[in-house]
């Protein structure tokens, strides 16, 4: 998917760098990975399984094992449904003021971090999955936090305090060239290193 640039009243229309109305252009992009859904399928079944158990069981080893063969499939099938639906797709905007990281079809996890927090933007032409330990929200101490939800280009975010976030998204060069931009239009004080 291309960046989508929106005017002040939310249409879509090219970036324009010298805009009269005051109110600067608004940049979205997603990436998304399909394969996420066979997942969303075996976490279905997990849980399909589980109330198969609990509802129509001819369970002959006592009532303990049959608990605990239901809890255990339900938790999984639900995990493994969140889990992956949760990081089927992710949506990134960025405005004049906030870079803002939309995960799934209900936005959560989200993730809000002002442009003022920014020190810098950088463009990774492949970022994977094996770099960060799986697909998802993810936290490893010498490399940051990331959102991965599928291998190719991303942006990385160098923030203020040392830390740094990246997030896969489609064409994310236009995204690291708005937000220098934007860093540019707060402070005049470098984009990039």
């Amino acid at each position: 998917m291309r960046d989508h640039f929106q005017g002040p009243q939310g249409h879509e229309g090219p970036q324009s760098s010298d805009r009269d109305e005051g109110a600067p252009a608004v940049w979205t992009g997603r990436a998304t990975n399909r394969v996420q859904w066979l997942m969303a399928g075996v976490g279905a079944a997990c849980l399909a399984l589980g109330i198969d158990l609990a509802v129509d069981s001819a369970w002959t080893a006592g009532l303990a094992p049959l608990v605990m063969a239901v809890v255990g499939c339900v938790a999984a099938g639900l995990l493994m449904l969140y889990g992956t639906i949760a990081f089927v797709h992710v949506a990134v905007r960025v405005d004049k003021d906030t870079l803002e990281v939309r995960c799934g079809h209900i936005g959560v996890p989200r993730t809000r971090i002002p442009l003022a927090q920014v020190v810098g933007a950088d463009f990774d032409p492949q970022v994977t999955p094996c770099q960060w330990g799986g697909w998802g929200y993810r936290w490893r101490p010498e490399k940051g936090t990331a959102v991965i939800v599928r291998r190719g280009e991303g942006i990385v975010l160098r923030l203020w305090d040392g830390r740094t976030l990246t997030v896969t998204v489609d064409d994310a060069e236009a995204a690291v060239r708005v937000i220098r931009d934007r860093l540019r239009l707060l402070g005049g004080r470098p984009a990039s290193a």
